[in-house]
């Protein structure tokens, strides 16, 4: 089966958000940034420095999950950058559909911590970096995940993609 939605995860900074919306562009699917899903309150929390709680993030993936399920009512394909760090957390966005697939975007520390030094206007503080990569759980073989490296170029990382998913470009 096909992917409907592939969710773009990682750690902050792995860049979610860029190949995530290179992935949409190339697919012709829908685009979301997961971070315009959190309520204020978390947006907040992180600005301030607070890693977040699971019961801080439970109705943020909620809300990805039911938008999730409006793209399989609509027949649609959605792609989604969500950190998705846990096997909790990525069971609760599939639902166990089969029809969703992870893209682990996954590198060094000393990598993505460069990369979050140097972007700009993020709320995401580069002091939690370290609480990402304690909480991350690598997807395992019975999940339906890929992992990508982020050292190459965001062109790179898609087409890594294409290629492990068998997507096709859309036509232009």
């Amino acid at each position: 089966m096909k992917p409907r939605v592939l969710i773009v995860m990682g750690v902050s900074g792995c860049g979610k958000s860029t190949v995530g919306q290179a992935l949409g562009d190339h697919l012709g699917w829908e685009f979301r940034d997961g971070d315009a899903f959190h309520p204020a309150a978390n947006v907040a929390k992180m600005k301030s420095g607070a890693p977040l709680t699971d019961e801080d993030r439970w109705p943020w993936l909620d809300a990805i999950a039911n938008f999730i399920d409006a793209q399989r009512a609509a027949n649609s394909h959605a792609i989604i950058a969500c950190s998705a760090l846990k096997r909790v957390y990525r069971d609760r966005l599939a639902g166990h559909q089969g029809d969703v697939v992870f893209v682990h975007l996954a590198g060094s520390k000393d990598l993505i911590e460069a990369r979050m030094a140097a972007r700009k206007n993020h709320f995401m503080p580069l002091g939690l970096l370290d609480s990402q990569f304690t909480t991350l759980e690598t997807p395992g073989p019975n999940e339906m995940a890929i992992t990508v490296s982020v050292a190459g170029s965001p062109d790179e990382i898609v087409a890594d993609v294409l290629a492990q998913t068998g997507l096709k470009i859309a036509a232009e």
